[in-house]
């Protein structure tokens, strides 16, 4: 209920860095640093002064963190009173998920949860099924929505839907004769399947693995990736028109993930980064019209040219990229 403004430059002033506020209100530091922009804008002076590696307040800062201690306790106790009355339920869930079930089915669950429950706080995060699982495992997370069936003892399992997962070719392609397949059936075909630790990977694996047939997933899924990007980059309008529509989709599932929560850095791995920094660039494109905040708020896509561990390397490429373009502004946010 208290202003954000207010809880962010709280959180600086006692932590006295803006990289240990950001990670005590699970935040992104830019977006710490833009809720003390628009709160020194909103007085019209300094409130912190950065220099040397250290963060002080300025007399005015002083002042505003006086008040500010007494409108987040009294907010907190008026939080408090009103949970006795009403019995109504308060605070932050940590929720994880793949990224098409926060394209397509998220969404939809969230609007009506914040209807029910208006004061609890959702803050989303987006992977593939096992590190979702791993992560509520490990209670990282509180809850996780994923294709697979866990089988960690750790965690307590419901099953919320059922779904069917279909073959796609081209009209011209053999398979497209067939009403219904049989894992015999896809054999000697090329196809592109899912990243591991996908859900849809895993249930793929089973598949072929219950007919007895032993898959070269690593070989098969290399070769028609390979094939896929030619025709891509060749500009084969069929294969265009898949990119288009899955771009769509994972625009969907970022958007929902920014509008809920402050993100402001998106990192693609998977069979993603083989489509480089092109990819990026119409990614950040298509946001700007799903992105509420925009362009207060503004979204950087990175595609790492490292398929192998891409978070990894992907997170560094971005931290000394923004080192590069800001070196003094990067160490005295610190």
């Amino acid at each position: 209920m208290a202003d954000r403004r207010l809880q962010v430059f709280h959180a600086v002033a006692k932590h006295g860095s803006f990289t240990r506020a950001a990670e005590h209100l699970h935040m992104t530091q830019p977006a710490v640093t833009f809720q003390i922009k628009q709160l020194e804008e909103h007085f019209d002076t300094r409130l912190l002064d950065r220099g040397h590696g250290k963060i002080s307040l300025t007399p005015a800062g002083e002042l505003v963190l006086a008040y500010a201690e007494r409108i987040l306790g009294l907010s907190a106790e008026l939080d408090s009173r009103v949970s006795e009355l009403t019995d109504e339920l308060a605070g932050q869930i940590k929720i994880g998920t793949s990224t098409t079930i926060a394209a397509y089915w998220l969404p939809h669950i969230l609007e009506g949860f914040k209807r029910r429950y208006p004061r609890v706080l959702p803050r989303v995060v987006v992977g593939n099924s096992k590190l979702t699982e791993d992560a509520v495992a490990a209670r990282d997370l509180d809850i996780g929505l994923i294709e697979i069936v866990t089988e960690q003892h750790a965690i307590e399992r419901r099953s919320a839907a059922r779904d069917e997962l279909f073959v796609i070719c081209s009209p011209d392609n053999p398979l497209a004769a067939f009403k219904s397949l049989r894992a015999k059936d896809l054999v000697g075909h090329p196809f592109i399947d899912r990243d591991p630790g996908n859900g849809i990977r895993q249930i793929a694996d089973e598949f072929f693995e219950a007919a007895g047939i032993a898959e070269d997933g690593d070989a098969t899924s290399s070769e028609a990736i390979d094939m896929f990007l030619q025709r891509w980059r060749a500009g084969d309008s069929d294969v265009a028109k898949v990119v288009d529509q899955a771009a769509d989709a994972l625009v969907s599932a970022i958007a929902s993930a920014v509008n809920l929560v402050d993100v402001d850095t998106v990192l693609l791995g998977g069979l993603w980064t083989h489509f480089g920094d092109e990819l990026a660039t119409v990614l950040e494109g298509r946001l700007r019209s799903e992105i509420l905040g925009y362009p207060n708020v503004k979204i950087r896509v990175f595609v790492p040219p490292v398929a192998l561990h891409p978070s990894l390397y992907g997170a560094a490429e971005m931290g000394l990229r923004r080192f590069i373009e800001n070196p003094l502004g990067y160490m005295g946010e610190k």
